[in-house]
């Protein structure tokens, strides 16, 4: 879970979800998932908000091809040039790769946290260049509350209580080398 991270060695650390968790959440989302898009499933995608919102994308669509069979396209989206916190910076720019037609889609975007709501504004900007979906939905594994904007989550792995000084911090296999939710006070 990223706790050899140094930066996280002096500060007080709380679990929020191992291993098991994370899985159990992301199956749950999935069903959910399922059940409120069963009169839709030939028109839903996935989109994950680079960098971890893209394996939790891929593992939801691995859980609904394990329960349904179905295969649920997947994407991945980068909204660096989308945001409103980059100040003076120089953003780093990764390519967003979505292998389908977003216009008439319901399109689930999945990411790792919700906070303040301006990273789901950013993914619907981003999306909405692609072309116009029938709808978007917003999957999230962490919603940790002190939303700055009217945006909720469709689909919450776990709601989690936060101090603004606290940090929540995902890791994944595919990102981190071992699956986990912890929060770290700054």
């Amino acid at each position: 879970m990223g706790l050899s991270r140094s930066s996280t060695r002096e500060r007080p650390q709380s679990q929020v979800l191992t291993a098991d968790g994370l899985n159990r959440s992301l199956r749950r989302i999935s069903h959910e998932i399922l059940e409120r898009n069963a009169s839709a499933l030939e028109g839903l995608a996935l989109v994950g908000v680079l960098t971890r919102g893209v394996p939790l994308a891929r593992r939801i669509s691995d859980n609904i091809r394990q329960f349904e069979g179905l295969e649920i396209p997947v994407g991945s989206l980068d909204i660096t040039l989308h945001r409103d916190d980059l100040g003076g910076e120089e953003p780093e720019l990764h390519r967003s790769d979505i292998p389908f037609e977003v216009a008439g889609r319901t399109v689930v975007l999945v990411d790792d946290v919700l906070y303040t709501g301006r990273t789901a504004r950013a993914a619907m900007d981003a999306l909405l260049e692609m072309g116009r979906p029938a709808a978007i939905r917003l999957a999230i594994l962490v919603d940790r509350g002190h939303r700055e904007l009217p945006i909720r989550a469709d689909y919450v792995g776990k709601n989690v209580p936060t101090a603004r000084d606290e940090r929540v911090r995902v890791s994944l296999t595919e990102t981190d080398g071992e699956d986990g939710v912890i929060t770290v006070a700054e």
